[in-house]
């Protein structure tokens, strides 16, 4: 390993562990005030192990309560951050106001606590309620067999451990209630490791979604990082649906249907070379799990890019650094031909929280009407 990659790893353990001390001392203080807590270090062990439970998941797969732990802890982390300087600016400055120390540390505690609970309250609500929403567009291409075209899309479902059965059955529920003539799943299905889908039968119950003219997805990055594509695509493929990587199909001899490998693998075909013997005249619509490559879609005469991956940053204010990522990060944006829509997704990363952006089920009603 590079010196310098050393270098940044030291630099962020730093940075970590001394923000998981300072969010561990916050919580000592209050608990060793209002109950008289002792043994300090095995308090601080108690946090050490929560800030680092996700990597020792990664490790002990069996125990999946760390991953559940270190899940929440992400929330704890940034929420923290951004609370902890405020209450403990506002304690200082009470006590400089001749309050008493105690009565202090007691209920700014006690309002912190009620703000975490309120967050998190709020952000399962909306982790677990997906919203519809709807777009209609106009493709100046004529179509024989389909005037209309009636598209439920679904991205970012992260289906594992806590996006589990209940979310796997709320989507087919949800989308069949649409009444799509395609389902398109631009990325994410999966959390990382297929083992929790294979084996609670996730894939059974997806079997379920129902569309005419069938159900398609793409890989996205997690799937890449479980390490277990050719598990997945074939579980989803024994279950009716297909995962296009790099491929380009013709749907009902009515449009094109292309489907992008995920940006992190290196070998992927760039969007030219994927459509080089399109016919420009027939509509296009494609699969892209990232929206990194608008532009690109834009000049290779793509009608309509669907991609997910943002989030919409799932916990404010992380939509502030999306907005700043991407050219489109969460909705809808048309240049020229080309129509562009990302979803904030139907699942989650991390924790089963969503702040500032909420689950949803994107349903998109096209008419193709000739170019005069």
């Amino acid at each position: 390993m590079k010196p310098r990659i050393v270098l940044r790893i030291i630099i962020f353990l730093f940075i970590y562990s001394a923000l998981t001390f300072y969010i561990g001392w916050n919580g000592w203080v209050w608990l060793h005030t209002i109950m008289g807590l002792q043994h300090k270090w095995l308090f601080g062990l108690f946090i050490g192990i929560l800030s680092y439970a996700y990597v020792i998941a990664h490790f002990m797969k069996k125990w999946t309560f760390f991953k559940v732990l270190g899940s929440y802890w992400f929330a704890v982390l940034q929420y923290s951050i951004l609370i902890l300087p405020i209450a403990d600016l506002l304690g200082w400055f009470l006590q400089i106001e001749g309050l008493s120390f105690h009565s202090i540390i007691i209920w700014i505690g006690f309002v912190v606590l009620t703000l975490f609970v309120l967050l998190f309250i709020y952000g399962t609500y909306n982790a677990y309620s997906p919203a519809v929403s709807t777009y209609s567009l106009v493709i100046p291409k004529h179509v024989s067999k389909h005037s209309q075209l009636r598209i439920v899309m679904s991205s970012d479902m992260h289906f594992g451990l806590l996006s589990g059965l209940s979310h796997v059955r709320r989507l087919v529920k949800e989308v069949n209630a649409l009444q799509p003539d395609i389902i398109l799943m631009p990325g994410d299905i999966i959390d990382d490791d297929p083992e929790p889908f294979i084996s609670k039968n996730m894939g059974e119950v997806m079997k379920g979604l129902s569309a005419p003219l069938g159900v398609y997805g793409v890989l996205g990055n997690h799937e890449y990082y479980g390490g277990g594509i050719s598990r997945f695509v074939t579980e989803m493929e024994r279950n009716g649906i297909v995962i296009l990587q790099d491929q380009l199909i013709e749907i009902d001899n009515s449009f094109y249907l292309a489907g992008r490998k995920d940006k992190t693998d290196r070998d992927r075909l760039s969007i030219e070379e994927l459509l080089l013997n399109v016919d420009p005249a027939v509509p296009i619509i494609m699969l892209d799990h990232q929206p990194t490559e608008i532009k690109q879609a834009e000049k290779n005469h793509v009608d309509l890019l669907l991609s997910g991956h943002t989030h919409r940053g799932q916990l404010a204010p992380n939509h502030l650094f999306t907005r700043k990522l991407f050219e489109l990060d969460w909705g809808y944006l048309q240049k020229n031909q080309l129509h562009t829509i990302v979803s904030s997704g139907f699942g989650f990363w991390g924790p089963p929280l969503r702040i500032g952006s909420r689950s949803e089920i994107v349903l998109i009603e096209i008419s193709f009407i000739a170019a005069e």
